[in-house]
Parts: structure tokens; C-alpha cells; sequence
């Protein structure tokens, strides 16, 4: 690979990330949270935050991307 030998444990950390990664996309994760920024005890800003990390394919499935997404240019 880049020279440097590789132990078994080293293969198997990296197959378990792998094998993690590969879960979240084909299942997909949703993380979500509430951020409040307040002064003096008066709150100013509230925001609900809310991700979703998945792959393309199963967000295509699911329905939770349209067909065709627009793409920035």
C-alpha cells in the first residue's frame, strides 16, 4: 500500500469503520438538537437544527430527495 506495514488490529479498525460507514448510508442517520443563544437570561436566537446523512440511492428510495435535485454551480 504506502509502505508501512499493517497489523491485524490495524485491519480490522479499518474494516470496522468501513463496515459503520457503510450502514449509515444504507440506512441513514438523523441527528438533531436545539441551540438557544440567550444574554442576561433573555433568549435572543432559537434554532432546531435537524440532519439527515444518507446516501443518494436510499434518499431516492425513501423520498426524501426529489427526483431530480438541483445542484449549485
Amino acid at each position: 500500500m504506502n509502505g508501512q506495514a499493517t497489523t491485524p488490529e490495524a485491519q480490522q479498525e479499518r474494516a470496522s469503520v468501513l463496515e459503520l460507514l457503510d450502514r449509515v448510508l444504507n440506512k441513514g442517520v438523523v441527528i438533531s438538537g436545539d441551540l438557544v443563544i440567550s444574554v442576561a437570561d433573555v433568549d435572543l436566537i432559537y434554532l432546531g437544527l435537524r440532519l439527515l446523512l444518507t446516501s443518494v440511492e436510499t434518499a431516492l428510495e425513501v423520498g426524501t430527495l426529489p427526483e431530480h435535485p438541483q445542484r449549485l454551480q
